[in-house]
Parts: structure tokens; sequence; C-alpha cells
């Protein structure tokens, strides 16, 4: 499945600033045509590539940029939207903590409550379910800060709040689980997406608790124990005014279908 991908970013830099950019689609993905860049003023920004070889993530890192209005540029067309490599034994440890935003710790009695145990396949899917039935989708709902918890009790948030909810509920209930960061052809309004793989025996399967697009035609970007892992723009140092995001992601021809009543591996 060809799938032609854009993102556009701008930014104004009020004082020199070091920052970390993922808006590249994930090493193993396979691409054709690519194009990347970074510009302060017009002119090109010295970028350092950075390659996480257990996940594929590819970050770039960008710094002492001075004063100036920044603007990131990515395109790509891609066949295959980079499936996963098998559940190491780290990733069995890593993907089962608390993180930032899947403060799972407040949340087991609530797992062990709605969810009950996780076995294989269709537990995964059970959790994903429980999440699409009891919180509503809502642009604008949460703020940055928010974690799992807070979801549970707001029962409302946007893709990020669905999957750290999803995350801490498989946590809780043993399942090592982590947050993909995608292209996601078909959603609506179009953005990046986050999405959950769970492991299932010796492979990551993926669920999407929002239902919002059809997995087959997901491309993977990174992944992380949470959105703090996974944030398409981090600030280290400096000063950053953000300013525009502008995504797109589409397929030649026609979307595939997607009761996500099955589970899926991206690729």
């Amino acid at each position: 499945m060809r799938r032609n991908l854009t993102a556009d970013l701008t930014a104004t830099v009020t004082s020199p600033v070091e920052a970390t950019i993922g808006v590249t689609v994930a090493d193993q993905v396979t691409r054709g045509e690519e194009r990347f860049s970074v510009t302060l003023d017009g002119a090109p920004v010295e970028v350092q590539d950075v390659l996480d070889e257990a996940s594929g993530t590819r970050w770039h890192v960008v710094r002492d940029v001075a004063p100036g209005e920044l603007a990131v540029s990515y395109a790509a067309t891609v066949t295959d939207g980079g499936a996963a490599a098998a559940v190491s034994p780290l990733e069995r440890i890593h993907y089962v903590r608390p993180s930032r935003y899947v403060d799972l710790d407040r949340l087991e009695s609530v797992a062990r409550a709605e969810v009950g145990d996780v076995v294989g396949e269709q537990g995964v899917l059970d959790v994903a379910a429980w999440v699409h039935d009891h919180v509503r989708y809502v642009i604008g709902s949460s703020t940055v800060t928010d974690g799992a918890s807070d979801t549970y009790l707001a029962r409302r948030g946007v893709c990020r709040d669905f999957a750290h909810l999803t995350l801490a509920l498989l946590r809780a209930r043993g399942i090592p689980s982590r947050l993909v960061a995608c292209y996601a052809p078909g959603l609506s309004p179009m953005d990046f997406h986050a999405v959950v793989e769970a492991a299932v025996e010796d492979r990551w399967v993926v669920v999407d608790p929002t239902r919002l697009a059809p997995r087959e035609s997901l491309v993977r970007i990174c992944a992380g124990a949470d959105a703090s892992e996974t944030s398409f723009l981090t600030v280290h140092s400096g000063g950053l005014t953000f300013r525009t995001l502008k995504v797109s992601a589409a397929v030649d021809g026609d979307l595939p279908t997607d009761d996500h009543q099955g589970t899926v591996s991206i690729g």
C-alpha cells in the first residue's frame, strides 16, 4: 500500500535553542522518495541524526539555533508501515512499569475491577474496547500534563489520552505495552496519531482505542513508554514559541477497512 506523507511545522525561536524533532518515519519503514529539512529564516540549519536502533526511531537534534523563524518540512512516500521487531527481554521490563503519563499504580484496582485478567490477543482487544466504550473523543478536552488516571476520571480526551489509559490498564494487568506515534491515513481531523502496541507472546500487536483510522494504513514514526518519549518536538533549552503544524497522510486508492475486532501489526 502506497502512502504519501507530509509534515510541516513552524516556531519562533526567542533565545538560542536545543531541541529534538521526531517527524520522520521509522528506520524499518520501506521508503521511496523522502525529503527532510530544517531552516531558520530560510537558511539551512545543521541537524544531527540520531538512530534508536532498538525501536528504529530516527531523531533529529538541532543545537544553538539563533532567534528567528524556524521551519521543519518533511515529505515521504512509503509502501510499508514499519513492523516492530520481536519483543525483547528488556522491553518486557521497561514497558510494564509506570511512566510519566502512565500512572498505573493509581489504576491497579480499577484494572482488576474493569478488565480483570488480560490473556492473549482477545484480552488486549477487550481492554482497548473498554477504553473506546468509556472515553469520549473530545478535541481540546485535556492538557499536556494529563495522565492516564486523569483521563479515567474525566472520561474524555484525544488519541494520546486514549492510549495512555489503555497502556495503564494493560500494564496493571502485567501486559508490556507502549505508545506508537504514527502517520494515520483516514484520520479526521488530520494530525499525528497515537496508538498502542501490546506484547502478545513474542510479537507486538496494534490496537487503537479511538478507532479513528484503519490500522493497516498506519506508518510508524516512533515508539516509547508514553507521549514523553514520542513527542514530535522537545525543547531541551532556550526559548521557542510553537506556531503551526500541518500533517497529511493519504493512500493511493481506497483506504482499507478495519472493524478493530482483530489484532494487526504495523507493516
